[in-house]
C-alpha cells in the first residue's frame, strides 16, 4: 500500500493588488498598482504591489515614498471586505474539488489542500489537478495563482515559496529526494519557512549557510544551541514533516487568550495613549462577553516611536475571574501607570486577557457584588446586540469622542485597514 500523500498549497499572486486590477479591468500581471492607504501618512506601507512593479525591483512591503517618483502607477486604498469576499469565492472553488476536511486556510490568500484521495477519483496527477484548480480561479475571478506540491506540508510550502515563481506554469513539486537535490545548497536560509533573520545569523555563526549544512551538522550541538527547535530544523533539512492535515484539524490549544492591538498613526503622549488603552479595554470586554469567556490575568504592551527605546509591558492577576469592563479597565490603567514611560512618544499598544475560561468559571470575592457584575454583563450584551444590528458606531462612550480616541475610525476597519467594498 502506498502511504505517500499529495499536498497542494495555492497562493494568489499579489492578491490585494490583483483584485484591485481585475475590478478596474486591468491585467494584474502587467498593470502598475499599489494598495496603500495614503491618508495615513507619507510613510504608509504598501499592503501589496503588482508583479509588474516587483519586476522593476520594488519591494512588496515598501513604503509609498520608496516607490520611484517618475513611475506612473495607481494607488488603490485597501478594501478589506472586498478581499474577504473574493477569498470566500476562492474557497468555494476549492470546495468544488475537495471536501472542507481536506482544506486548511493558511491565510486570506493561501490554502493547503490534501488531494491524496482525489487523484484517483479525477484520474489526474497532482500537477494536473493543481493546474485545473488554478485555471478555474483565473477563468472565474481573473486572478493568477501559484502552487507548491509536496509529499508533506513542509515540502509543499517550500516548493511554493522558492520554486513555483520561477516555473513556467507557476507550479513546483517536491519530495524528499528532489528537495535534497534542488534545495540543499539554496541560499539564503531565510527563504525557508520558519527560519528568520535571527535564526539565520545564529546558524551562520556556526558555519551553517544552507540546508545541507544543517542536515550534516552534529545533532547534539544543534540541540545544545536551539533546544526543541533543533528537531524541526533537522527534520526540515531532510525534507521531513510529521504534521498532517488531520493533525491540524484535530489540534486544540491548551490555553487560549483574547487580545487586541494597534499601531498608532502618529506619536501619542502619555495621557493621550491612556485613552487608547481605555478604549481597547472596553473593546476587549465586549469581545469576551460575546465569546462567553472570563479571565483572571491580563497583559499590556507599549511600543515607542524612538527606535532605540525598548518596548515595555507588564502582566497582572485580577482579584476575580471575570469579563467585567470596570475591572478590566481598572487593571489595564494600573498596568499602564506602573510600566509605561511617561516622556517618550508612544506608537504601539497591545492588551490581552490570558488563559481565558468559559463564563461558567467566573469567580467573585468579598469585595465584588455579583449583582453589579451581572448587571454590567447584561448591559454589555445589549451593547453587542445593538452594534451587531446597527453597526459598531451605533453606541459610543464619551472617551471615544476625544480627539485622541481611535474607536470610531477603527470600527470602520477590518484587520486594521479600510473595509470599503466599493471601488474608489
Amino acid at each position: 500500500m502506498n502511504n505517500k500523500r499529495s499536498y497542494l498549497i495555492i497562493d494568489l499572486k499579489s492578491f490585494y493588488a490583483s483584485v484591485e486590477c481585475v475590478d478596474r479591468g486591468l491585467d494584474p500581471m502587467k498593470a502598475l498598482l499599489a494598495v496603500a492607504d495614503v491618508e495615513r501618512s507619507k510613510g504608509t506601507i504598501c499592503l501589496a504591489i503588482t508583479p509588474a512593479m516587483k519586476a522593476l525591483g520594488i519591494k512588496n512591503r515598501c513604503r509609498i515614498y520608496e516607490i520611484p517618483k517618475h513611475l506612473d502607477y495607481i494607488v488603490a486604498p485597501p478594501r478589506m471586505k472586498r478581499y474577504i469576499d473574493i477569498s470566500a469565492d476562492i474557497y468555494g472553488i476549492y470546495l468544488s474539488y475537495v471536501a472542507k476536511e481536506d482544506i486548511h486556510v493558511y491565510s486570506i490568500d493561501e490554502s493547503f489542500l490534501d488531494v491524496t484521495t482525489y487523484l484517483g477519483l479525477y484520474g489526474l496527477s497532482a500537477h494536473d489537478l493543481a493546474l485545473r484548480i488554478m485555471n478555474d480561479i483565473r477563468d472565474k475571478l481573473g486572478l493568477r495563482a501559484t502552487c507548491g506540491i509536496g509529499t508533506n506540508l513542509y515540502l509543499a510550502k517550500v516548493a511554493l515559496d522558492i520554486l513555483a515563481k520561477h516555473s513556467p506554469d507557476f507550479i513546483a513539486e517536491l519530495d524528499e529526494e528532489s528537495f535534497k537535490e534542488k534545495l540543499w545548497m539554496h541560499r539564503p536560509l531565510t527563504d525557508f519557512w520558519r527560519i528568520g533573520p535571527g535564526t539565520a545569523r545564529r546558524l551562520s555563526s556556526m558555519g551553517i549557510v544552507n540546508q545541507g549544512d544543517i542536515a550534516h551538522f552534529p545533532e547534539k550541538l544543534m540541540y545544545k544551541q536551539f533546544g526543541v527547535l533543533a528537531e524541526y530544523m533537522i527534520d526540515h533539512a531532510w525534507g521531513r514533516e510529521s504534521c498532517t492535515m488531520q493533525d491540524i484539524k484535530n489540534y486544540r490549544s491548551r490555553s487560549k487568550s483574547l487580545s487586541c492591538g494597534q499601531v498608532l498613526m502618529r506619536d501619542y503622549n502619555f495621557e493621550d495613549a491612556l485613552i487608547i488603552v481605555k478604549e481597547m479595554a472596553d473593546e476587549l470586554s465586549l469581545d469576551m462577553v460575546a465569546a462567553h469567556v472570563v479571565s483572571s490575568n491580563v497583559s499590556l504592551f507599549v511600543g515607542y516611536s524612538q527606535e532605540m527605546v525598548h518596548s515595555t509591558g507588564a502582566s497582572a492577576n485580577l482579584p476575580v475571574t471575570t469579563n467585567s469592563c470596570r475591572i478590566l479597565m481598572d487593571a489595564f490603567v494600573q498596568l499602564y501607570y506602573r510600566s509605561t514611560r511617561r516622556n517618550t512618544p508612544i506608537r504601539r499598544v497591545g492588551i490581552s486577557a490570558n488563559s481565558v475560561l468559559d463564563e461558567c468559571f467566573e469567580q467573585y470575592n468579598f469585595f465584588v457584588d455579583p449583582a453589579v457584575m451581572e448587571k454590567d454583563r447584561r448591559i454589555t450584551r445589549s451593547v453587542n446586540q445593538i452594534k451587531a444590528r446597527y453597526g459598531k458606531n451605533a453606541i459610543l462612550k464619551g472617551m471615544d469622542l476625544y480627539e485622541a480616541g481611535n474607536t470610531r475610525a477603527r470600527n470602520e476597519f477590518i484587520g486594521g485597514h479600510k473595509a470599503g467594498s466599493t471601488l474608489y
